[in-house]
């Protein structure tokens, strides 16, 4: 941190919460990540259970046997310890390979859980196992999920045991701290937090237990369920609003845990474990959310600097100007990630899209970017470039005959055939969505309504399934039938067949014709209105074809997009292109190395 930008930046926090954050920042604690030891070669018992079950049992061999780990002054614990967990794997094997899937792209029902507890779940499975009219299947998945909770119960018990006897070795202030973290913990996430801290305490202890069984959940709207704990504390004088700042430090800081672990996951150039929270916003009933967690949280982002918890914050016309001008003081020092959501656009279109006005409202995001109601949905997309479809028709990256088009009209007519068959195809793919697939117990738990139904949550379990077509490379694929139309059917520079076969030989011999196509032409994002027409185009085309059928067979299926990172792995499959690139270019290289231009 330079002594310009602290200097710019309120130093709230105490010195010894800004060295944590430093600490975990450097990637010590990732590094120090155990490697599992967990296996269930050898044990014969497993083999006879159910898939369900397994998975189950999987999840307390975690919890009685993962490391924990307690960080010297901190004000919370619970640690997802071992390193496949930031792998996105169950970190447990079987035959040399994980012994289940994990599961990411959702956003538990954290909020459900903090208002009845662990507790409250297993009273709601009891009841549904006593009612005798689950089949095989429902009674399998239930009695697994006690399982789990039993599960979630050990670990519990082991860190409050391990806290016992660090207090009991511990004098003076580090005594004083490791009892009141103990008396934090000592019935939540078990029974409903009482206050602030404890809040704090079980919903980290919750997402943990998650994250160490490999799950890569979102958390939602922190604020939304933590603002009326913090709110009657500050009432009553049991907190200052510097106290509730420390603690939500530590729930920050403890989220960093993960960086600079020697993990094998490659990601897609998005940099966190999809652990996003949602702020303000409005509840069910259409009031504002904001609340003194609000900004307590934007506070911890600004002065931290820490980016591994995403952060979306939803706006609308009376969103007041401090909570405005605040997002922008954060935004201005790069500190952390932080992105608004139109509530006056996202809301009315899920309500559009057939999702009920109170839903609606309660929405979050997925821990990436797409919005769902948190703890109600099932969610997976099918990611496709838009431009390999088009180098495809035009005979790019095939070894056919190239097509000869007789005029633009005719070449787009054949993209947005192969379009409407990849979207097709895609439909196809949806109607299996989430039937009888694998097991995931943990994350079923705390989905409405899995227990209600008896089904899992990759076996509509949920209330919502959830498959979204992701188009990727819409700029390129507008830029390229820009470029087209301008070169071979306007200015008729050549024909489209010598076009693809310059394109073909990756431009060889062709460098002053590709940069003065690369150069002449203004492409889309340079305010370039017939550009930005031509990609408008593409993308209400595909908007259109994917909303011909917004449910079938149980799954509701809107459009999205793919924006990010993906441009990187399917450069292989992509040719040189009609905008003036070589073939694997991408954005973030120059023109002078091997993939320029």
């Amino acid at each position: 941190m330079t002594d310009s930008l602290t200097t710019l930046i309120p130093m709230r926090l105490g010195q010894a919460t800004r060295e944590l954050a430093q600490l975990a920042l450097s990637g010590a604690w990732g590094r120090a990540l155990a490697e599992t030891t967990l296996s269930l070669d050898g044990r014969a018992e497993f083999a006879l259970l159910s898939a369900e079950m397994r998975y189950a049992q999987c999840v307390k061999l975690i919890a009685e046997e993962a490391p924990l780990r307690i960080f010297s002054g901190m004000w919370l614990v619970g640690s997802a310890s071992l390193r496949q967990a930031s792998c996105h794997e169950l970190p447990v094997r079987c035959d040399g390979r994980p012994a289940f899937s994990s599961t990411s792209h959702l956003t538990l029902g954290f909020d459900q859980v903090l208002k009845v507890g662990y507790r409250g779940l297993r009273a709601r499975v009891e009841e549904r196992l006593a009612t005798g009219e689950l089949d095989e299947r429902g009674t399998d998945l239930l009695q697994a999920m006690q399982v789990c909770l039993d599960a979630a119960a050990i670990w519990h018990q082991r860190y409050l045991d391990e806290l016992t006897v660090l207090a009991e070795g511990a004098v003076g202030e580090e005594r004083a701290r490791l009892l009141a973290i103990y008396d934090n913990l000592r019935l939540v996430p078990e029974l409903p937090p009482e206050n602030f801290t404890q809040a704090v305490q079980a919903l980290w202890f919750l997402f943990a237990f998650q994250r160490l069984c490999g799950n890569w959940p979102g958390i939602g709207r922190i604020d939304a369920m933590l603002g009326e704990f913090l709110a009657r504390d500050l009432a009553s004088g049991a907190i200052t609003l510097d106290e509730a700042r420390e603690m939500l430090a530590h729930f920050w800081i403890h989220g960093c845990e993960w960086i600079g672990a020697p993990n094998s996951f490659g990601g897609s150039g998005d940099a966190q474990y999809y652990q996003n929270i949602v702020l303000a916003g409005v509840d069910a009933e259409g009031n504002d959310l904001i609340n003194e967690v609000t900004y307590l949280v934007l506070d911890v982002v600004e002065e931290l600097h820490i980016s591994d918890f995403p952060i979306a914050v939803r706006l609308n016309s009376h969103s007041p100007e401090r909570l405005l001008r605040r997002i922008a003081e954060v935004q201005r020092h790069g500190s952390g990630i932080v992105a608004v959501y139109n509530d006056e656009v996202v809301i009315p279109a899920l309500v559009e899209f057939g999702y009920p006005i109170r839903e609606a409202r309660r929405y979050a995001n997925d821990g990436c970017w797409e919005v769902q109601i948190p703890g109600e949905t099932c969610f997976s997309y099918r990611p496709f470039d838009m431009l390999a479809l088009l180098q495809e028709i035009l005979g790019i990256t095939t070894e056919d005959e190239p097509p000869a088009y007789a005029d633009f009209d005719a070449l787009y007519a054949a993209f947005y055939h192969r379009l409407a068959r990849q979207i097709a195809e895609i439909h196809r793919d949806a109607d299996t969505f989430a039937l009888g697939g694998p097991p995931s117990t943990l994350v079923s738990l705390l989905e409405q309504d899995c227990i209600a139904r008896g089904r899992g949550y990759y076996d509509r379990g949920a209330r919502y399934n959830v498959y979204a077509p992701h188009a990727g490379g819409l700029p390129d694929t507008g830029n390229n039938l820009f470029a087209i139309q301008k070169i071979v059917y306007e200015e008729r520079q050549l024909t489209l067949p010598e076009l693809v076969a310059c394109l073909r030989a990756d431009w060889q011999g062709q460098e002053a014709l590709r940069r003065h196509i690369l150069q002449s032409l203004e492409y889309y994002g340079n305010d370039a209105p017939a550009a930005d027409a031509m990609v408008k185009r593409v993308f209400d085309d595909y908007l259109a074809l994917v909303g011909t059928m917004r449910e079938r067979q149980g799954v509701l299926r809107p459009a999205g997009v793919s924006t990010f990172g993906r441009e990187i792995g399917w450069r292989e499959q992509r040719g040189a292109t009609a905008d003036g690139h070589l073939r694997g270019w991408i954005p973030a290289l120059s023109e002078n190395s091997r993939w320029g231009g």
